[in-house]
């Protein structure tokens, strides 16, 4: 596209051009499959209507070659044999929409042509055409609940959902067996606006494929499932680039530029501190998630509520004794004595002493995955932690930060008088929940399709649901998602 602009735009834009435009990216643009756009109807608030009897080019038929439709008129043109080309010189209508990106071109510049006004209308109306579509229900097949609830979650992630409709996956892989491709595939699936259940039988036979211990039709971990799959998403397409334009490495502590690390990757930070010079050896290790420990497990559970005075934190309320998100990280990121069976060896003292280790987060993903551990194994014990744990649809992580460590004391978080930074606040965006026991059990999810709609997903099964459903449920998995790339 011509980075300065068309000149001929100018001759479009007169009279009801905003929603004509709109009309057109509403009805044969962002509307879904081919078959959904021969069906439609196009109208102008000036109250003319004309039937696109199919969405085919009017001279030969086709509906592949790159399909432009006029914007003077309901026309549409093969840019491939240059229909579209021979209807613009005989009318003189100079501008055209390609169909399958919707780009605009101009036969007069013989480009396609940028212009702020018509990106901005493309991109609300795509926008609004994916908050309609996605709600699509996964057929079980075989206690494959565990899959059909990430799946979801998954396709309901805002920047991962941009990155295959948007067809950037470029596959290097010589056989048929990149999850990277089945996984673009499944958005177009899941975005083509059919509502009948998909059956994501090659999404199942390529997960056995590349991670064998989830090979076969028994009930598999959820948690287990995710970890598996980002994974090998990411193996199959960090490919693409490992460094930005400039060369330089990605911003993540992968150092990898694949949509994965972009969307999951944070930073732990991990400070040890000896306890006899109190010097400090500091790692950072990537994360795709969080897991936190529950009261009720036999690890020993931090104090709940801060200072006891029951007060608010992440509008999470203490006065009901619940175990919130909060405490749960709180806890995560307390310092914690490791003992004298567990002496390190210090680079000041040159001798093996006791120290203490806290996490906390150096980098925030975009997407922020907290894991609840509702299952225990052990030698002795094999059980399902069903401990209620409250959560907001609001987080603030600032408290959590590395750079938020000198505001805790002895485990304890002092609240600090500082402007919380809105880069480190996230939206709840999905909930992943188990019913049933260790032996018996099944996998659903919530699912929010914008801002305060919610839906839960039970396999093929797709239902309306309440903030209070999604907010009293028990939560296994819970998805944040950071708010400045939040969407109306």
């Amino acid at each position: 596209m011509s980075p300065a602009g068309c000149s001929h735009v100018n001759a479009y834009k007169v009279d009801n051009w905003r929603p004509n435009l709109r009309v057109i990216y509403q009805c044969f643009v962002w509307s879904g499959s081919a078959e959904t756009r021969r069906r439609k109807v196009l109208q102008n608030d000036a109250g003319w209507t004309a039937l696109a009897k199919s969405c085919i080019c009017h001279m030969c038929g086709a509906h592949l070659n790159r399909l432009h439709s006029c914007l003077y008129c309901v026309f549409f043109g093969c840019f491939t044999k240059k229909h579209i080309h021979e209807h613009a010189k005989n009318k003189r209508h100079n501008l055209a929409i390609d169909l399958l990106y919707g780009g605009i071109y101009c036969f007069v510049c013989q480009d396609y042509i940028y212009d702020k006004d018509m990106e901005q209308i493309a991109k609300e109306e795509q926008r609004k055409a994916w908050k309609l579509q996605g709600l699509r229900g996964l057929i079980n097949l075989g206690n494959t609940c565990f899959m059909n609830c990430i799946v979801q979650a998954l396709t309901h992630t805002p920047l991962l959902r941009d990155f295959f409709l948007s067809d950037r996956h470029k596959c290097e892989m010589q056989s048929n067996s990149c999850l990277v491709c089945e996984m673009s595939q499944l958005f177009q699936e899941f975005y083509s606006g059919h509502r009948s259940p998909h059956i994501p039988f090659r999404l199942l036979h390529l997960v056995w494929t590349h991670a064998r211990h989830l090979a076969g039709y028994e009930q598999q971990d959820a948690h287990e499932f995710l970890i598996a799959a980002l994974d090998v998403l990411h193996r199959h397409c960090k490919g693409d680039t490992t460094r930005d334009d400039n060369g330089k490495k990605a911003n993540n502590p992968n150092h990898c530029n694949c949509i994965i690390d972009q969307i999951f990757t944070g930073g732990l930070q991990s400070d040890v501190t000896c306890q006899v010079c109190h010097g400090v050896s500091t790692t950072i290790d990537p994360f795709w998630d969080i897991s936190l420990d529950l009261p009720g497990s036999s690890t020993p559970f931090w104090p709940l509520s801060p200072g006891g005075d029951g007060g608010t934190v992440n509008g999470e309320s203490h006065l009901s004794g619940a175990t919130t998100l909060t405490d749960c990280l709180r806890r995560f990121t307390r310092p914690e004595h490791l003992g004298s069976s567990a002496k390190i060896k210090c680079g000041g003292c040159h001798s093996y002493q006791e120290s203490t280790k806290q996490l906390t987060m150096k980098k925030l993903p975009i997407v922020a995955c907290f894991h609840l551990k509702r299952f225990e194994h052990s030698a002795k014990l094999r059980r399902k932690i069903t401990t209620y744990v409250s959560f907001p649809l609001e987080l603030d992580m600032t408290p959590f930060m590395a750079s938020s460590k000198e505001s805790r004391m002895n485990g304890q978080y002092q609240q600090t008088v500082d402007v919380l930074n809105n880069d480190n606040k996230y939206a709840l965006f999905a909930v992943v929940n188990h019913q049933g026991t260790l032996e018996s059990g099944h996998y659903t999810s919530f699912i929010r399709q914008h801002k305060d709609q919610w839906f839960k997903c039970d396999d093929a099964i797709i239902t309306k649901a309440s903030i209070k459903d999604v907010l009293d449920s028990e939560g296994y998995l819970l998805f944040y998602h950071k708010q400045f790339l939040e969407y109306e």
